[in-house]
């Protein structure tokens, strides 16, 4: 076996950066999620009675609209999302498009149902790029397109802060009782 030391950064790769995320306990989230309509828990995850789940921390992903069957969110990367080639990475983009499709399903259901995503299909159409000075936040929409007792068919784009379409979405999500979820150990 064959031990690789790791090299000390190059002096022109400049001081390292960082970025702290805080999160609430996720199960405490997922306890008030099976109390509460879809519409309602994400409500007032909106409005500030309910924290946000640890992925919302991690991207900062926020809400803005919610009505049963359509979300509307905003995320606004910062260079810790950047890929290799120096632009946003795809799978951020991806993220925001499956939790804006999967949480217009949870808008149309009544408390006890959950859901999880079975399938998303993404098409990524420009780059999108973090540049001093200039915004990128970025608005997701995710509605619902055919809602089912067990599977429900969702879309999705996102939009950068020009309004240009980045990246659509089309996704399915199976739809189950939550009693059958065992708790956490």
């Amino acid at each position: 076996m064959t031990t690789i030391e790791p090299r000390p950064p190059a002096v022109e790769w400049g001081e390292p950066r960082s970025r702290t995320i805080t999160w609430h306990d996720p199960m405490i989230v997922a306890a008030m999620a099976r109390t509460m309509s879809g519409v309602d828990f994400f409500l007032a995850m909106r409005d500030g009675t309910v924290p946000p789940p640890p992925i919302a921390m991690h991207f900062d992903f926020e809400i803005d609209t919610v009505t049963a069957g359509d979300v509307l969110f905003h995320c606004t990367p910062d260079e810790s999302a950047y890929n290799p080639i120096g632009m946003v990475h795809g799978g951020l983009v991806c993220t925001l498009l499956d939790t804006v499709t999967g949480c217009s399903v949870h808008t149309s259901l009544p408390a006890g149902l959950g859901y999880t995503s079975i399938e998303i299909k993404v098409n990524y159409l420009r780059p999108i790029h973090v540049v001093d000075g200039r915004p990128s936040r970025l608005t997701a929409h995710g509605w619902v397109v055919r809602p089912g007792r067990r599977v429900v068919f969702a879309e999705g784009d996102v939009r950068g802060a020009d309004g240009r379409i980045v990246a659509t979405a089309s996704s399915s999500c199976l739809v189950f009782p939550l009693e059958n979820i065992p708790p956490s150990a």
